[in-house]
């Protein structure tokens, strides 16, 4: 497309701005445009093509052409050109020297195009030239639209082949280069006649290179301008052979709305605190976040990084003090405790639920089967089994109360996954009786039964708990207020271990009978030991294993997930309307906002706001509906009065243990779909940016100003 007027010697620029307008769409319109502007070398082109590419500026048309009442300059539908102060130079060269090349100096004008004409064809007047500069810029503009494009749908611009050349000569990308050709783009016309190629494989990966930098630095700037942030962090994932960590930023716009963005993957590489380092390194320089602003993070790491992470979390604390550690909304509280402990019984069975799910995932085939088989194990409780049957359609793995549905339909499941192996009825491929094998495996190991048990028994105490923690305002209060009974309940069953861990054993031996499950002490450990199995009692074993690692895990996780200071934090949701009419004989905490002292405007008033607060809302009118959620509460017309509120309400917004409305998480729920969806052989972390900030301003022309900053050549890079 060009960004300058079509009519030859036209001075508009940027001495005299002009508004441009398009080449109609309509046919004969087009026809008299290009008779008017007195361009013979557009007269060829076809009316849609000259409506993409082609552009006439303002100073040629009358006043009464242009619509005076719009906002911004638009013509009116039967507009035409009449104003032309210098008619076109003739195309014999005669006259004063200008920026149309002529047919006498195509061949020697340095940076002006060259135009080809066939024996046959009569001499006409040729195309006003582009400055080289401005050409590759023009180049540079379309590679970027392009890549754009591909990127917000998750298309892949390179094909699948190993060989990157031929990897891109069969690509999206120069298949939609190609058409962009056939349209009419000048710009790659040329490159590709210079050089038999639109775009190297190297010049592709610089672009992308870029957009990633165009879009961290958008997002930067929108952190800035809203204030504070917290910090995200997912599961790591595994590109192109190497581990890098999702991370996204939530905050709170100057609408008073949540946002989640996803600001991309940063490697991971490294141990312990020269990691931490990095990872900090990487946000603060290269991203350019300012970590003094951060007020939150929360990880989901699990297994063997996990203590990678927990490295990172502290070093984060240990320079800015306010970024609080909290759990992950997006991440059920007992999952999240049982990710990140790291023995081999409860890692077995953490995997082998993630196995379960993915396996009846794929077929709604599989699904009937099991839920034939829970009718089997329940012939008499038609109302359980249907509660069981409708909780497996779900993504039931991911429920606080996972272990608990687990070992309901654990002989049901054993039942599914042994007839599906079977298949003796050939109903299933190889495939299918592969993983079924394994998932069979799995089931009948008696670690797998006595880790599920003690995680069952152990992880009830936190289930309401987890659950209130993710739910309303009024809940995440209560939830707040309550770990200190959690907390009880779990130093009482480890007071207690001897006791509570006989009555686990027996239950899972006695299960294990049920399944015809040996009960046995794992074959790695008497390995790892050189031990036989009569030298140790699997009741010892897993005590010692299993039980108390367990409950002394949880422990400490709830109190590093919970400091003090993230309890006063969601203590604050009392501020909600609805939370204080439903405790209005008591006034909010005043020692809970006091945990923000340093980032609200004015910490003086605090006192007198908040009663003022209190009194406006503690009284409900007849048939009034107080907003019941923190994001009602921050749309209320009337909270710009009370200063200090609003910013400890936008300060607890961005907590990422808070769990955000409907509609707001759609940055994490693209970045799941663009990692379940995208074969793996695909997956790029500048594509799965560009996919995920679709909703970013792209500008075209600055996206090119950075290009040529951060690789001033224009060479082609060399592969």
């Amino acid at each position: 497309m060009q960004n300058q007027c079509a009519v030859p010697n036209c001075a508009s620029g940027n001495s005299d701005p002009q508004p441009l307008f398009r080449f109609p769409s309509d046919p004969e319109r087009s026809k008299k445009w290009v008779e008017k502007c007195q361009r013979e070398d557009l007269s060829d082109k076809p009316a849609e093509q000259l409506y993409r590419l082609y552009r006439l500026c303002g100073k040629h048309f009358e006043t009464s052409s242009i619509d005076k009442d719009a906002q911004s300059a638009v013509l009116k539908d039967d507009a035409v050109p009449t104003i032309f102060e210098t008619p076109s130079q003739p195309s014999n060269g005669q006259g004063k020297r200008s920026n149309v090349v002529t047919k006498e100096d195509e061949t020697s004008s340095k940076g002006r195009k060259k135009m080809k004409k066939s024996p046959a064809e009569p001499a006409k007047e040729d195309v006003q030239a582009l400055p080289e500069e401005d050409e590759y810029k023009q180049y540079l503009k379309s590679l970027f639209e392009v890549l754009v494009l591909l990127g917000g749908q998750s298309i892949p611009p390179t094909g699948p082949g190993d060989d990157k050349q031929e990897s891109l000569a069969s690509s999206n990308f120069e298949a939609l280069l190609a058409y962009r050709m056939t349209c009419g783009d000048e710009a790659l016309k040329k490159r590709y006649d210079e050089n038999k190629e639109c775009c190297s494989p190297g010049t592709l990966n610089q672009l992308m290179e870029v957009c990633e930098k165009y879009i961290h630095s958008k997002l930067v700037e929108g952190v800035k301008v809203n204030g504070f942030f917290s910090l995200l962090t997912d599961d790591l994932v595994q590109i192109s052979g190497e581990w890098f960590l999702p991370v996204f930023l939530r905050y709170v716009d100057k609408s008073n709305c949540q946002q989640e963005k996803f600001a991309g993957f940063l490697p991971f590489e490294g141990d312990g605190e020269a990691l931490a380092e990095k990872l900090l390194f990487e946000m603060t320089d290269t991203w350019g976040l300012d970590m003094e602003q951060c007020r939150g993070q929360g990880h989901s790491c699990s297994g063997t990084h996990l203590s990678k992470m927990k490295t990172f979390g502290a070093k984060l604390m240990e320079k800015h003090p306010m970024a609080v550690l909290s759990l992950r909304s997006t991440r059920p509280l007992n999952m999240t405790l049982a990710n990140g402990m790291a023995l081999s019984g409860v890692q077995l069975v953490t995997s082998t639920l993630k196995k379960i799910y993915s396996f009846f995932s794929q077929s709604s085939l599989l699904q009937l089967e099991l839920e034939h088989a829970i009718s089997i194990f329940y012939p008499e409780k038609e109302e359980k089994a249907q509660k069981l049957k409708e909780i497996c359609k779900t993504d039931w793995t991911e429920r606080n109360d996972v272990f608990e549905v687990a070992m309901e339909i654990l002989e049901a499941l054993l039942l599914c996954v042994d007839s599906v192996h079977d298949n003796e009825d050939m109903r299933w491929n190889d495939q299918i009786t592969h993983d079924a094998l394994e998932i069979s495996k799995a089931l009948t190991d008696f670690e797998f039964i006595m880790a599920l048990m003690v995680l069952k028994n152990v992880l009830t105490l936190t289930r309401a708990f987890g659950e209130n923690v993710h739910g309303k305002a009024t809940e995440v209060h209560f939830a707040a207020t309550s770990l200190k009974a959690v907390l009880h309940s779990l130093k009482e069953v480890s007071d207690n271990m001897d006791v509570y861990h006989e009555f686990w054993n027996d239950e899972a031996v006695n299960l294990a009978a049920a399944m015809e499950i040996p009960v046995k002490v794992p074959r790695s450990f008497l390995r790892k030991h050189q031990l036989e199995s009569g030298g140790v009692r699997p009741e010892s074993y897993y005590k010692e294993h299993l039980s108390v690692p367990v409950v002394n895990h949880i422990i400490t996780e709830l109190n590093e997930l919970f400091s003090e200071d993230h309890l006063k934090a969601l203590r604050c949701l009392s501020l909600v309307p609805a939370a204080i009419e439903q405790n209005k004989s008591t006034e909010p905490e005043e020692d809970c906002v006091q945990v923000f002292k340093n980032d609200i405007p004015n910490a003086g008033t605090l006192s007198a706001e908040l009663h003022c607060w209190w009194v406006k809302w503690s009284k409900k009118g007849k048939g009034e509906t107080l907003p019941s959620s923190l994001h009602e509460a921050l749309q209320l017309a009337d909270v710009k009065f009370f200063p200090n509120m609003l910013a400890v309400m936008r300060l607890i917004g961005i907590l990422p243990t808070l769990a955000l409305e409907d509609g707001r998480d759609v940055a994490y729920k693209h970045y799941q779909m663009y990692m379940e969806n995208t074969p793996d052989k695909f997956k790029s972390k500048s594509l799965a940016l560009l996919n995920m900030n679709s909703d970013v301003v792209f500008d075209l022309d600055a996206m090119v100003e950075l290009y040529m900053q951060t690789y001033p050549s224009k060479g082609e890079v060399s592969e």
